[in-house]
């Protein structure tokens, strides 16, 4: 059987929202990139990927994020500059005659940056692959929950247009389908992804340092504070619910950030049995969020939508009002319940 080019891999559905987001990226002078707060390594590598393709093209391209880049991240974001401070962010927004929001299509998950972007009445690209219905400004959209990754999304956007994958690019993406993908863990791996990622190590990537770089950098503080998450472990074996809470204060004692809680709720789900695990934390404008990861047949993204929130089948995610002990107890009855209905025929 012979190989499929890399443009017969893109998806029919893909294509028409991949040339229209291009042409908009072409036409503008100058494009603010950015992505969701807490920014994660598909929003980043994606981010960054396109830094490097479009200013091969000659064009003025700048990331404008609304929280600091995560040190693991580091490496991939420092060569081409960030601001990650809400008055430089703000800054570079009113300078742009063309916004790229990538994995998020929701203006609420922009923080302070969402403002500026719904009042200037320009165009509004979004390159996403959540099940949302969005909330963005008008602009062109290549959007697909069936992605594994943004960045899947982004390597098929170059592919269309037509621009070359290099190495700074292959790297980006790369770093984008790993963490998205749990390592090729999770259960949204597809044959799809790994020919991309493939064709990543064709053009130069070397996939040991990045693991080392973006998995085996972790502060002695992380690990810390993996030790104390765990010690909340709850399990409820019977109806297959697992779930951890950040107790208070703990992010300040280990000095850690947001980042280094990245891969914790996937211990609680990693208990044999469960079909749901959660994490619990108390975020600084005194909400809670709360991680959502499923086994199995269980929806989270469906769950989610109950308390504001989304995502993925299998992760998904709410910030919900409220004192910790009183929205753990109203998550942890309505998830309760839903593990208790039958599971209907598929």
């Amino acid at each position: 059987m012979s190989r499929p080019s890399h443009l017969e891999q893109v998806p029919a559905g893909r294509v028409a929202g991949a040339r229209a987001v291009a042409d908009a990226l072409l036409a503008a002078r100058r494009i603010v990139m950015t992505t969701h707060v807490n920014a994660d390594g598909d929003g980043i590598g994606s981010e960054v990927a396109l830094v490097h393709l479009l200013r091969a093209l000659g064009r003025q391209v700048v990331i404008a994020n609304p929280t600091a880049v995560p040190d693991r991240f580091r490496f991939l974001v420092d060569p081409v500059d960030a601001h990650e401070r809400t008055s430089e962010a703000s800054r570079a927004i009113r300078d742009a005659d063309c916004f790229l929001v990538l994995d998020i299509a929701d203006l609420g998950r922009l923080g302070n940056l969402a403002e500026a972007i719904r009042t200037r009445g320009i165009v509004t690209a979004c390159i996403d692959h959540h099940v949302s219905p969005g909330t963005l400004p008008e602009g062109p959209r290549l959007v697909d929950p069936s992605a594994s990754a943004t960045g899947e999304l982004v390597y098929d956007l170059a592919v269309v247009a037509g621009w070359p994958i290099e190495e700074d690019v292959a790297r980006a993406l790369y770093v984008a389908m790993l963490t998205d993908t749990g390592g090729f863990r999770f259960g949204n791996t597809t044959p799809g992804i790994l020919r991309r990622a493939a064709s990543l190590l064709e053009a130069g990537v070397h996939p040991e340092r990045l693991y080392e770089q973006v998995y085996a950098t972790a502060p002695v503080g992380r690990i810390r504070l993996t030790a104390e998450v765990l010690q909340t472990l709850a399990v409820e074996a019977d109806l297959g619910l697992a779930w951890v809470t950040v107790p208070p204060g703990a992010m300040e004692r280990h000095d850690v950030s947001p980042d280094d809680l990245d891969g914790l709720v996937e211990f609680a789900r990693s208990v044999q049995g469960t079909r749901l695990a959660m994490l619990f934390r108390t975020l600084s404008n005194g909400r809670v969020k709360v991680s959502f990861r499923s086994v199995g047949d269980f929806d989270v993204a469906e769950f989610a939508h109950q308390f504001g929130g989304g995502g993925h089948a299998k992760a998904s995610g709410a910030s919900i009002g409220g004192a910790m002990e009183e929205v753990q107890q109203h998550v942890l009855d309505a998830a309760r319940a839903a593990l208790a209905r039958p599971l209907l025929p598929r």
